[in-house]
């Protein structure tokens, strides 16, 4: 795995974190949301519902950070090959068609300038593509595996999912309002921190008032007032796609790699040690809660004295000097390079890194 790889996978729960306060989703209905004033609980309960969904859509997800723009140059090195792939995920915008059908039937096209990604899954198979690389992985799940395969994607279902997994009492929850999002209505509640010692300002969530399916996820900065990152469907029409859209074969010249996990003891199991990576050292610590959770990957990540002249003026560009390493804040979440080679990241200031560093 990458050394970087493991960020957008770190900050997306850590921007989410806080999220619902227990009781309102203990005390949820399981029914549809009915009529024309339900509760926030309502809204979020609904959520589960749509596991079952059939439909076809645009996605399209913005960011606006205030991340140093990276420089250009010759390229080469595999740091700046990296970060141009994290600052790409968390600067640019993208759009991508989405085809789903139930639970265990999914196709996500991420459409770039001549080039295209895909991640496909039918049943116990996925194959991920990537046209510019010509290379495609094809992975076999185990029978009991989580229903949702993809690695990375980020859709409003995503973002959903991962606040009311880390339900606290850190969170303000709004009344729904009546919202319009791709042409279908939706109720939409805000997600506010209590504490004042985030990045985070608010997290918007709209969910289909007749499907429970979520259709827009917004994050704002503290202080600001444009979306930090907005991610939501641009056009959404329910029923099930073609089948032949979950049907995936390489072409001839492209580059396969296979990856078995049909023998997998538990899906569970499997699917943590993948998230883990090859080695334990591939999992980040996490101190602190809520909205202030700080994730940390230990000392020798990243070696700094080893990075060529390309790497080291590119660290040098996107990051400043600080007490006992590097870093860079964005509006919405804040990265430390320590001289020991750790690396640390939260949606909080950089200050509060450099405190839970020592």
């Amino acid at each position: 795995m990458k050394k970087s790889a493991w960020l957008p996978a770190v900050i997306a729960p850590v921007v989410v974190a806080g999220a619902v306060a227990a009781p309102m989703v203990a005390n949820a209905a399981n029914d549809p949301i009915a009529g024309t004033n339900p509760t926030a609980a309502d809204v979020i309960a609904s959520i589960a519902k749509s596991s079952d969904a059939q439909y076809s859509g645009k996605l399209s997800q913005s960011s606006d950070l205030g991340l140093p723009e990276l420089p250009t140059g010759s390229g080469g090195s595999s740091l700046e090959g990296d970060a141009s792939d994290v600052l790409g995920l968390l600067t640019s915008s993208h759009t991508a068609r989405v085809y789903v059908d139930g639970a265990d039937k999914q196709r996500v096209q991420l459409t770039q300038q001549l080039a295209e990604q895909d991640v496909v899954r039918n049943g116990s198979e996925v194959w991920t593509w990537d046209s510019k690389e010509r290379t495609a992985t094809h992975v076999t799940l185990p029978s009991d595996t989580a229903k949702d395969p993809q690695d990375g994607a980020t859709t409003p279902t995503d973002i959903a999912e991962q606040a009311i997994d880390a339900i606290t009492p850190s969170t303000t929850v709004s009344k729904p309002t009546e919202v319009s999002v791709a042409g279908h209505d939706a109720w939409q509640i805000t997600l506010t921190p209590k504490s004042s010692d985030t990045l985070v300002g608010t997290v918007r969530l709209a969910v289909d008032q007749q499907t429970g399916l979520p259709l827009r996820a917004t994050i704002q900065a503290a202080g600001q007032d444009d979306p930090a990152v907005q991610v939501g469907f641009t056009s959404l029409d329910y029923g099930a796609p073609a089948a032949r859209l979950f049907d995936f074969t390489p072409p001839s010249n492209a580059k396969v790699t296979e990856k078995d996990l049909s023998d997998a003891e538990h899906g569970a199991h499997a699917k943590g040690d993948h998230a883990r990576g090859a080695h334990d050292g591939d999992e980040p610590t996490l101190t602190g809660e809520g909205w202030g959770t700080i994730a940390e990957l230990p000392a020798g990540t990243v070696d700094q004295s080893s990075l060529g002249d390309e790497a080291s003026g590119l660290l040098g560009q996107l990051t400043k000097a600080v007490d006992g390493g590097r870093a860079v804040q964005t509006s919405l979440v804040s990265v430390y390079l320590t001289d020991d080679g750790r690396v640390l990241a939260g949606a909080v200031p950089v200050s509060s890194l450099v405190a839970a560093a020592k």
